[in-house]
């Protein structure tokens, strides 16, 4: 190994951030939980649906019936023992499998901030988040039963389990950054501009975002925003203006934009790059509301790994977990044609709100044999979410086309035949039509190949 790196590797941080970060994490994913939960939203994505769209190769996923609300149950009780770090490898391991496993059951609830969830939670259980301000830690002190010294007690742990979660930061941003050096967003300040007239009633602001200048304003230092972020808060004499940006950035987008709490997660989230004295202050004063023993938090110890093979091991699962998150955002420039067109490569590559884009798809069935057709109406099988999504999405349109086989199949008819009258309008342009009208979706396999049947897109957006 390189001697840098495995100089790298042994050096030594203090625990303090990582513990604020788990603490923050776990209480934020509570309450994103039971935020989900009390909208009744369990029920009307997962359980109402008679049909659910699914992920190429998860099709095995999908929602359990009134046992749903007690996968939701877990995942709510994982992130209170990740809070209070108990069971800590336990907890984010079930957190991340139950978290993950409810954003699979139905791509139509697909959203970037849910898959960054899912693969910072996968990143978390191979860090030591655990061994500092938990009760981890507290049941160790008590199975001891006599007084700990400064040197049994974790007070540092590897730099790099920091860093890890500072690049993943960076990833997301920098790549929403590139993704926005694009003519629809730079030229055409699209779509923002199809967006904030909408929001005339916003107060104060509403009258500004109908503004043209404005509108460009946003789309610019948006994009400056995204690329600099990362530079300005690991460098630490911009480090406040850079966390100051973030506040009011993310706080503009939850006004401005129905996202949940993303918001709050990623401000909370640029914490880790803030100096480990700032986050020794949170944890003295969270320790003193619940009682914590201050000989616990004064512990000089390294994290020592339980074997060095297990040490190696996570140091590869890391280093490939990061290799992927570098690599896949750029799927997309293995298939031809327009990406916001298409669509072939834009999920998981940090593509946020970067397009208005809307369909409208009908969908005619033939029985093969006695040539009988008739349309079918999408409302006796989807839910209008659903549909709306399907509408302009070319693997929700050819999934769809496939329940539709089927049904009709098992209602009797023969050899069925499925074809989509489809118009979609992307970024304020005039509406086209999507699929080849031609092309029998039926007898289409779903793949990672090209797909011939998207008519070609009849402009062009120039950028990355």
């Amino acid at each position: 190994m390189n001697k840098s790196l495995q100089t790298y590797l042994n050096t030594n941080t203090k625990a303090a951030p990582l513990a604020v970060f788990r603490v923050f994490f776990g209480v934020l994913m509570c309450v994103s939980i039971i935020r989900f939960w009390s909208y009744g939203w369990i029920d009307k994505f997962y359980i109402a649906p008679d049909f659910h769209f699914t992920f190429y190769g998860f099709s095995w996923v999908r929602p359990l019936g009134e046992w749903t609300y007690l996968l939701f149950a877990i995942c709510a009780i994982s992130t209170v023992m990740i809070t209070l770090g108990w069971k800590y490898r336990f907890a984010m391991i079930t957190f991340f499998l139950s978290f993950t496993y409810i954003e699979l059951m139905d791509k139509t609830t697909y959203l970037n901030h849910y898959y960054f969830i899912s693969i910072l939670s996968f990143l978390l259980i191979f860090l030591p988040a655990g061994h500092y301000f938990s009760l981890d830690t507290l049941s160790r002190k008590h199975i001891k039963k006599q007084p700990y010294s400064s040197n049994e007690i974790t007070g540092y742990i590897p730099r790099w389990s920091l860093d890890s979660i500072k690049l993943l930061l960076g990833i997301v941003y920098i790549y929403a950054g590139l993704a926005k050096l694009n003519s629809d967003w730079l030229v055409k300040a699209m779509p923002l501009k199809i967006w904030f007239p909408a929001k005339f009633d916003i107060p104060l602001i509403g009258n500004l975002l109908t503004k043209e200048w404005v509108q460009y304003a946003f789309s610019w230092i948006g994009a400056g925003y995204d690329l600099c972020i990362p530079f300005l808060l690991l460098w630490k004499p911009t480090r406040t203006f850079g966390f100051i940006a973030v506040v009011i950035f993310h706080i503009l987008t939850r006004v401005l934009f129905p996202i949940g709490m993303f918001p709050y997660i990623m401000i909370v989230s640029t914490l880790i790059f803030f100096d480990a004295s700032i986050h020794k202050k949170i944890i003295y004063g969270l320790a003193r509301l619940v009682k914590y023993p201050k000989v616990l938090l004064e512990g000089n110890a390294a994290w020592q790994p339980v074997s060095v093979v297990r040490y190696k091991i996570v140091i590869t699962v890391i280093t490939l977990f990061f290799c992927i998150q570098l690599l896949l955002p750029w799927r997309y420039a293995l298939y031809p044609g327009e990406l916001f067109w298409t669509e072939e490569g834009y999920r998981f590559s940090w593509r946020v709100m970067l397009m208005e884009k809307s369909g409208y798809a009908q969908f005619k069935i033939k029985d093969g044999v006695t040539g009988k057709r008739f349309y079918v109406n999408n409302a006796d099988f989807l839910t209008p979410l659903q549909e709306k999504q399907m509408s302009f999405q070319p693997d929700f349109i050819l999934e769809y086309a496939h329940y539709l086989r089927d049904h009709f199949t098992a209602q009797g008819h023969q050899n069925v035949e499925v074809y989509v009258e489809s118009y979609v309008t992307l970024n304020g342009r005039l509406s086209n039509t999507y699929i080849d009208p031609d092309v029998n979706l039926a007898e289409i396999k779903e793949s990672f190949i090209h797909k011939h049947w998207i008519n070609p897109f009849n402009d062009e957006i120039k950028g990355l």
